[in-house]
């Protein structure tokens, strides 16, 4: 697939228009749709809302991306992972739907995912966006139950624009006339700009701050809004940016109608791979012990802030990063929060990845950040080299969902 169909961004709906329609429109005959867009934050909110609705007797569909490990990572249906013989199906007939026109590889395997969706039976659909909203793949829902927009910030300013206004007008592209939009926390810039386009269409917003609130207190998470209070313990991500997801999550439950056991259940059920992740056993855990590894995609300046965060709250012990970026990120908004919490820095590029940033390049932004920064040429030679040094560390692998997803990959 990624052979014949380039992977490029091209952002534009014609395509895919066109592709469902030779398919029959399955995005017609969805399950009800909840449809997340934002710049931080997706993913996390994502699996603690599906955490929520399983809870709840529910069989949900998700649609995620990037992968990390596997491709089929991206499309769950009615709570499983899409199988082999199933993906080879729908990636089939979408090839001979699309009889050779032009479309990228992620518009192409959006359409099949919605085909799959569409003949699985479900009670709802989660659909997080690719990149932007309003003209993403993902964004051919008519009308959506909901739609959520995370915490808006500076990424992806090549396809989106290069201000916070401009980021946060084509996230606001998925809010639907007449469907409530439940908002995280947002900059003041970006909540006017999400605002504007809700009231344009009739959406009413139920905004973080006016319309709920989410704190915690002596270890539990309090959340609180027109309906009233819930006491709920903290969420299982850790990282106390979790706390504005899970508010996002428990928003949505709530508008959704479901129950104080959904929300329970968000808080307590949720996995979410390669955010604050600690890898206790495999391969590559096994190698560096007695030393701690942890890993991390987040890969943008927000990210990093809320990275530094959580290390914040983690016992006190030597920490050592291990980095590898893509040369579309902001490396040295990345790197600024980072460097109080590293004794160390050690740079690699990303296997496999013609965008990766040279180590040497990652080395030199995390030396102007004031860590202690060198190079490896891959990433066990840089765990080796740390745990010589320093055999109790705490190591964090970071900088991309891209070096995550090989890292879970030489873990398994």
């Amino acid at each position: 697939m990624m052979a014949l169909h380039p992977k490029i961004i091209d952002l534009t709906l014609d395509r895919v228009w066109r592709l469902l329609e030779a398919l029959g429109n399955p995005q017609d005959r969805l399950p009800p749709v909840i449809h997340i867009a934002g710049t931080n934050g997706k993913g996390s909110t994502l699996a603690m809302l599906r955490a929520g609705l399983e809870g709840a007797g529910h069989d949900v569909h998700a649609y995620t991306s990037p992968h990390l490990a596997r491709f089929h990572e991206r499309i769950r249906l009615a709570g499983d992972l899409i199988s082999e013989g199933h993906l080879a199906r729908v990636l089939d007939r979408c090839e001979a739907a699309n009889g050779g026109a032009p479309i990228t590889y992620f518009e192409i395997t959006t359409c099949a995912a919605l085909l799959a969706f569409a003949e699985t039976p479900a009670d709802y659909t989660l659909l997080e966006v690719g990149l932007g909203g309003r003209l993403d793949a993902t964004n051919v829902i008519g009308r959506p139950a909901l739609t959520v927009i995370t915490p808006v910030d500076m990424d992806h300013q090549q396809f989106l624009g290069d201000t916070l206004p401009a980021i946060a007008a084509e996230k606001a592209g998925i809010i639907k006339r007449g469907v409530p939009c439940i908002v995280g926390r947002q900059h003041a810039a970006a909540l006017e700009v999400i605002e504007d386009r809700a009231a344009r269409l009739a959406a009413p917003v139920l905004a973080h701050g006016q319309h709920w609130q989410v704190a915690e207190d002596r270890g539990r998470l309090t959340y609180q809004d027109e309906a009233g209070l819930l006491d709920l313990a903290p969420p299982s991500l850790p990282g106390p940016h979790q706390l504005d997801n899970a508010g996002m999550a428990l928003a949505a439950l709530r508008q959704l109608g479901t129950g104080e056991m959904a929300c329970a259940a968000a808080m307590t059920g949720a996995v979410w791979p390669a955010r604050m992740q600690r890898l206790s056993t495999g391969a590559l855990a096994d190698r560096v012990r007695p030393a701690e590894l942890w890993l991390d995609g987040g890969h943008n300046p927000a990210a990093g802030a809320a990275l530094a965060a959580t290390l914040d709250g983690l016992p006190e012990r030597p920490t050592h990063l291990v980095c590898g970026m893509l040369d579309t990120k902001d490396i040295t908004g990345y790197m600024a929060p980072l460097a109080r919490h590293a004794e160390g820095l050690t740079a690699i590029s990303i296997p496999g990845e013609a965008a990766t940033l040279p180590a040497e390049t990652t080395a030199r932004a995390a030396a102007k950040a004031g860590m202690a920064a060198t190079t490896a040429p891959d990433l066990d030679s840089a765990l080796q080299a740390i745990i010589a040094e320093r055999p109790g560390a705490r190591i964090l692998i970071c900088g991309s969902l891209y070096l995550a997803g090989h890292v879970l990959r030489a873990n398994a």
